[in-house]
């Protein structure tokens, strides 16, 4: 009887454990991120574009073939995403390649509210446009300091993929600084990768921290299917605030321009060009009257750092100065030939047709494929000079020209060809210093 009722007692206290543990639970809060979506989420809207677009060789239509040939024009539909950035003006930032060549753009917010929008401006270098509506109640978003990013920081990923409204994924930073991946080589690519999940229809939504501040604008994905494989790319927020701010005060983007060409420093790099540094910007081009020349910056020299911020690679040295405005004063810090100095440089304009005059790169016939060199002097200077290059050689195509005039190989002085060739056989990476005009030219051969 004692048993009986000591196993009832037991029976009775873990019965009572058991309904606490699940009032805790129940009580209990759980970990979620419904307050940080629910907070941003009014803030990322989805944008419907129509417009017109040429279908190449689609119909066979003879009246339309013979106004617009095989270039027939028909409607184009799309969607994406944006994000309110000032809800009093009602201005908003997505991606140029959603909004571009559209007729009419429709903007539909978390509410179900649509309104119309105009284009502010729209930069396809960055790939980011700004679009205004006429709309009360808005809600924006913060901009969080991207400085204080980190690979492995938590992100939570807002838009319209695929048509499903305010999406919602998670994940985490997965790389920073990541660029090379547009064959423009116009483009200003500093992306945040992540593995939150994007799709087609995300462009142009956000990317926001744990505070629910934005981070980035969701812009592409990688993927050999048009599927979402893990790898997605946002515009950083600082970037895309630079842009906006030109966009809205000059409807266009006015780039500084320091007025060089560069080549990216490597460790490999460095230990075959004898440098003391294995990162930066090796400077291979220095163009007459440029913000640069002014400065004395100089071929030769390897900038590692602009307004106090360290510069890795040539791709990064271009990111920030694109995002500075002509007439903004800049140090530029240097290491001339094992010398670290700073010179400052007041930046000039970016060229209108968007292109960086100069050239890089060689390779080789006797010496290097489809070049013909001649031992000679030139204006009392000894060395190589281009007789003859194959248009179509990778010589031709890195920019060594005829009537250029070897000097210097890998900073050794060559005047005859057995020297170029005895330093040549022996060296992973080659850089002539070309004489053109009165011109000194640094080009990166192999």
């Amino acid at each position: 009887m004692r048993f009986q009722i000591s196993r009832l007692g037991c029976v009775l206290l873990l019965a009572g454990i058991a309904a606490a543990s699940a009032q805790d639970r129940v009580l209990g809060p759980l970990p979620s991120l419904a307050p940080l979506v629910e907070e941003v989420a009014p803030a990322v809207v989805n944008i419907a574009v129509t417009g017109r677009a040429p279908l190449a060789g689609g119909l066979t239509d003879p009246l339309l073939e013979r106004f617009f040939g095989d270039q027939i024009p028909r409607e184009r539909r799309g969607e994406g995403s944006g994000v309110i950035v000032d809800a009093r003006q009602g201005y908003l930032i997505t991606n140029h390649h959603v909004i571009d060549n559209a007729e009419e753009i429709m903007v539909t917010l978390a509410d179900d509210r649509t309104f119309p929008a105009t284009v502010v401006g729209s930069d396809a270098d960055s790939d980011v446009a700004v679009l205004k509506i006429e709309a009360s109640g808005l809600t924006d978003i913060p901009f969080a300091s991207v400085d204080d990013l980190r690979v492995g920081d938590y992100v939570v990923a807002i838009g319209n993929p695929l048509g499903f409204e305010n999406t919602v994924t998670s994940g985490i930073i997965s790389g920073l600084s990541r660029s090379g991946l547009n064959d423009d080589a116009n483009a200003y690519e500093d992306f945040i990768q992540t593995d939150a999940s994007i799709n087609v229809g995300n462009s142009g939504g956000a990317l926001v921290n744990l505070r629910g501040e934005l981070i980035g604008i969701n812009s592409a994905i990688i993927s050999q299917t048009g599927g979402n494989i893990g790898i997605g790319l946002a515009i950083p927020a600082d970037m895309a605030v630079s842009v906006m701010e030109q966009l809205i005060e000059f409807g266009e983007v006015r780039r500084g321009f320091l007025g060089i060409q560069m080549s990216t420093v490597t460790q490999d790099f460095a230990d075959e060009y004898g440098l003391t540094v294995n990162s930066g910007a090796l400077v291979t081009v220095v163009l007459e009257g440029s913000a640069a020349e002014a400065a004395g910056i100089q071929i030769d020299d390897v900038l590692v750092g602009v307004n106090g911020a360290s510069i890795a690679s040539g791709n990064e040295l271009r990111n920030r100065v694109g995002l500075m405005r002509p007439g903004e004063e800049v140090e530029i810090e240097l290491v001339r030939d094992g010398r670290r100095m700073t010179q400052t440089a007041v930046l000039g304009l970016r060229p209108a047709d968007n292109e960086v005059v100069g050239e890089t790169g060689i390779e080789d016939d006797t010496l290097f494929d489809g070049v013909v060199l001649v031992e000679t002097q030139f204006a009392g200077v000894a060395g190589l000079v281009v007789a003859a290059i194959d248009p179509e050689s990778q010589a031709a195509a890195q920019g060594l020209a005829e009537g250029d005039l070897i000097t210097n190989i890998n900073r050794q002085r060559v005047s005859t060809l057995a020297e170029a060739r005895a330093i040549v056989s022996s060296a992973r990476i080659v850089v002539a210093q070309i004489r053109r005009g009165n011109r000194e030219v640094l080009i990166r051969l192999r």
